[in-house]
């Protein structure tokens, strides 16, 4: 589904004219609009409660209030207002400003750019008009794309280089940027008073728009972002949009259901990674011993197998607000799955690891030395279990220790804050010992 997300503080006049429009321009039955009133004083529930209750109870508009709301904080508001896009089911996100027309069909035309390596922007349009102006901020991305950066980095507390900054980080983590059709793209041409009104102190300042963005980062905010309790159509219920994890790491050891794990987190909507190869595990190795983050880490939310069991102190310094799971199982039948996974007769990609030695590397790394030991491993297999729970011991809310003989999907959606999904846990490569 596509979803246009809207914010909105004292631009009631603007959405008057935009919203009717954007609504009547965009009819595919796969996307819909939601407007979020960020503290507005001109009287924008009223207008929204007036004019669009069809469009609400149809389902096409969703209009959420953040109360009490303070100051207008741009990337906060664009946060709050994408992640309640994805509670609206978004699997591809339209950052709109109040102040803009999509042009007719603009739903169909990102329904056929859009893929999961590329996102949409406006492009440069500096100098190209007054109705372009307004533009600039227009990005369309895919969920996993959004969660992947952490959003907007809301230390841009006001009027700032947000979305320039957001389109670069994306860009750095490998995602390539589709510039949009110019029919696309309007706005209501206004001044600078109305374009800084939230921003007294920053009046006629322009540079900032402007700024270069000197940083190498791809994410931030680190899960809390877009945080805020919000109330959906009038209600007086809230809807609590607490912290995210950063990353989610799954840091038992080989043999302990991490396939199952990577389904599972896959069918919980996770962009999960698994052992792709010993090139792939290697240049995560690498690059997280050596400077602490990953490119080829960050272009996936959750991960499980090795490399990642060994690196999990490092991976909660670098990412901190992270979720770590320690999967576990009875220590026989986990030694004979080893065993066989150590066997020529059982294992037949055994004779890679002697070509490609990386899988040697990282067994010693983990074992002290590369051929099997019954006594050895379940020594390091026990101490492992020990020093991740203890690690952990203050922080019961950041580890969840999975029993993989008995535990499922409640243990791990409630750890995760995800609904349980209609249909069995998986059981990957279920050994038969």
């Amino acid at each position: 589904m596509i979803v246009f997300c809207i914010t909105c503080k004292n631009r009631t006049p603007h959405l008057e004219r935009t919203l009717p429009k954007n609504l009547a321009d965009n009819k595919s039955f796969n996307s819909k609009f939601v407007v979020l009133d960020y503290g507005s004083e001109d009287n924008l529930l009223d207008y929204l409660r007036q004019n669009h209750q069809e469009d609400i109870d149809s389902g096409k508009l969703s209009v959420y209030s953040l109360k009490n709301s303070g100051p207008f904080r741009m990337a906060h508001a664009k946060n709050l207002v994408h992640r309640l896009g994805i509670l609206e089911g978004g699997d591809i996100l339209v950052n709109l400003d109040a102040d803009n027309f999509t042009g007719r069909d603009f739903d169909l035309y990102i329904s056929e750019k859009m893929t999961t390596e590329t996102f949409l922007w406006s492009g440069v349009v500096k100098g190209l008009g007054k109705k372009f102006r307004g533009c600039s901020g227009r990005i369309v991305v895919t969920k996993d794309q959004f969660l992947l950066v952490g959003g907007y980095d809301e230390d841009y507390e006001t009027w700032g280089p947000d979305d320039k900054d957001f389109n670069a980080r994306l860009v750095r983590l490998g995602f390539k940027a589709i510039e949009m059709d110019r029919a696309f793209l309007e706005a209501i041409p206004h001044k600078d008073g109305v374009r800084f009104k939230e921003y007294p102190h920053i009046q006629g300042n322009l540079e900032d728009e402007n700024e270069v963005i000197i940083s190498e980062e791809t994410v931030v905010n680190y899960g809390s972002f877009g945080c805020g309790t919000v109330y959906k159509n009038f209600s007086n219920i809230p809807t609590v949009l607490g912290s995210v994890p950063t990353r989610v790491f799954g840091i038992g050891l080989h043999k302990t259901a991490t396939t199952s794990l990577n389904a599972a987190l896959g069918i919980l909507g996770y962009k999960s990674g698994h052992w792709e190869s010993g090139d792939w595990a290697k240049t995560i190795f690498e690059e997280i011993r050596s400077t602490g983050k990953s490119k080829a880490l960050e272009s996936y939310y959750a991960f499980s197998d090795l490399p990642i069991p060994l690196l999990y102190k490092e991976l909660d310094h670098n990412y901190p607000g992270s979720k770590f799971i320690l999967t576990t199982r009875d220590e026989t039948k986990w030694i004979e799955s080893i065993r066989k996974h150590w066997s020529y007769e059982h294992n037949r990609f055994r004779w890679e690891w002697d070509k490609y030695p990386f899988s040697n590397r990282i067994h010693k790394e983990l074992y002290g030395q590369k051929d099997f030991n019954r006594d050895i491993f379940l020594s390091r297999y026990h101490k492992h279990n020990y020093d991740v729970v203890n690690y952990f011991k203050n922080r019961p809310n950041d580890l969840l220790v999975m029993d993989m003989e008995k535990a499922g999907w409640p243990e791990l959606c409630k750890f995760l804050g995800n609904e349980i999904p209609d249909q069995p846990y998986p059981r990957k490569l279920v050994s038969k010992n």
